[in-house]
C-alpha cells in the first residue's frame, strides 16, 4: 500500500515507522517544514519526502493528516481535492467535529489515536506508539464502507484497535477525560506555585500525588490552544460539572460529616476501578455476518450503532456480491454477552444477520 503522510512530527513520524515497520506500505511525507521531511528520511521514518502536498498524495491509498486542530479543516480539504478518487483521506485531531462538519466526502473519515507522549516532534516518534491504543473513527453517512474498511485494516496492522464513534459524543467524551484533566493539571500548578509565592515557602519536595496530577501541565500551547477553543463548549460544560462536585465536597469537609467523606471517597474509587475493568474486557471472538445493501454510509451505520452501545469491533471484513448491488459485512466481536448484543443491534437496524 502506498500512504502519505502529511505532517511529520510525532503522531505523524509515528503512524508513517509504524506502516513502514509493521505494515510494509511505502510512506511518502509533506510537512510545511521541510527540515522535518529531511529528519524523518534521515531516521527510517519515510521511503520518500514530497516538496509539495499534491506530491506526496498522489497514487496515495491511504493518506494521513497530521496536523495542529485548528489547520485540520483547511488542510484536508486540500487533501482532499489533490488526492485520487479511491483513497481513503483521515486526520489524527482531538477534536471531530469542525473537521467532520467541513467535509462530506465519501474518502473522509475523521479519526483520533488516543496515544502520544510529553515529547513533540519526530525525533521522538515510535513504530510502537499506537500498539494497543484505541483509534477513534468518526465516519459519516457518505462514507465509502470500502475505504472504511481499507482504514480500519490499515489501523489494526498498526496495532491500534479502531473504534467507531459520532463526531459530538467524541468530542463531549473527549472533554471530560482528556481536556478537562489538562485544564486542571494547569490550574493545580499555578495553585501551588501561588501558594508557595504567597508564603514565601521554600518549594518542597513533591509526592507522586502531584507528580501524576500535573504530569501534562503546560503542554505545548501551539497544539492545546486549538484543542481548548475547538471544544470549548464540550470544555465548559465539564470544568460546570467539575465545579459542582467540588463544592459538594467542599460543604462535605465544612459540615465534618466523616462518614460522607468516606463513601465519596470509596465510590470514587469503585468508579475508578470500573473504568479499568472495562478497558479490559475481552474473550473469545465470535464472527457475525450481515447481509447490507450496497449503499453510502452502510458500513459507518452498524459501526457507529455498536460504537454508541459500547461493542468494539475487533476486526471486520467487506464481501461484495459479484453484482456489486449487496455484499456482507463480517464482525469479529470479542465475548459472548457483547457479541449477542451486537447481533441485537444490527438485526435492528433491519440487516439479516447470522454467527458464523
Amino acid at each position: 500500500m502506498r500512504v502519505a503522510v502529511v505532517g511529520v512530527g510525532l503522531i505523524g513520524g509515528s503512524v508513517a515507522l509504524a506502516a513502514r515497520r509493521r505494515g510494509g506500505a511505502t510512506v511518502v511525507g509533506y510537512d510545511a517544514s521541510p527540515g522535518a521531511v529531511e529528519l524523518a528520511l534521515e531516521l527510517g521514518a519515510l521511503d520518500a519526502g514530497a516538496a509539495t502536498l499534491a506530491e506526496a498524495v498522489a497514487g496515495a491509498e491511504a493518506v494521513f493528516v497530521a496536523a495542529p486542530v485548528g489547520l485540520l479543516p483547511q488542510l484536508v480539504g486540500e487533501v482532499l481535492a489533490a488526492a485520487p478518487p479511491e483513497c481513503v483521506v483521515t486526520d489524527v485531531g482531538s477534536t471531530k467535529r469542525a473537521v467532520v462538519a467541513a467535509h462530506d466526502d465519501p474518502r473522509f473519515v475523521g479519526g483520533h489515536p488516543l496515544a502520544g507522549a510529553e515529547s513533540a516532534g519526530v525525533r521522538h516518534a515510535r513504530a510502537d506508539l499506537f500498539e494497543g491504543a484505541t483509534w477513534y473513527l468518526t465516519p459519516s453517512s457518505s462514507t465509502s464502507g470500502v475505504l472504511y474498511d481499507r482504514l480500519f485494516r490499515l489501523l489494526a496492522g498498526l496495532g491500534a484497535r479502531p473504534a467507531a464513534i459520532d463526531a459530538e459524543t467524541h468530542d463531549r467524551i473527549l472533554a471530560a477525560v482528556s481536556h478537562l484533566p489538562h485544564v486542571l493539571a494547569n490550574v493545580l500548578v499555578s495553585q501551588a506555585a501561588t501558594t508557595l509565592a504567597s508564603g514565601d515557602a521554600r518549594l518542597p519536595a513533591t509526592g507522586p500525588s502531584f507528580r501524576d496530577a500535573t504530569r501534562v501541565a503546560g503542554a505545548p500551547s501551539s497544539i492545546w490552544t486549538d484543542i481548548y477553543l475547538s471544544n470549548a463548549d464540550a470544555l465548559i460544560t465539564a470544568i460546570d460539572g467539575t465545579l459542582a462536585r467540588l463544592a459538594a465536597v467542599r460543604e462535605t469537609l465544612a459540615r465534618g460529616d466523616r462518614a460522607a467523606i468516606s463513601d465519596w471517597n470509596d465510590a470514587a474509587a469503585a468508579d475508578r476501578r470500573a473504568l479499568l475493568e472495562a478497558q479490559l474486557a475481552g474473550g473469545e471472538l465470535h464472527e457475525l455476518r450481515a447481509s447490507v445493501p450496497n449503499r453510502p454510509g452502510v458500513v459507518a451505520q452498524i459501526a457507529l450503532e455498536l460504537g454508541r452501545s459500547g461493542v468494539d469491533i475487533a476486526d471486520m471484513a467487506l464481501h461484495p456480491a459479484p453484482d456489486m448491488t449487496a455484499g456482507v459485512v463480517a464482525l469479529w466481536i470479542a465475548g459472548d454477552g457483547p457479541a449477542a448484543r451486537a447481533r441485537q443491534l444490527v438485526a435492528a437496524l433491519g440487516f439479516p444477520v447470522t454467527l458464523a
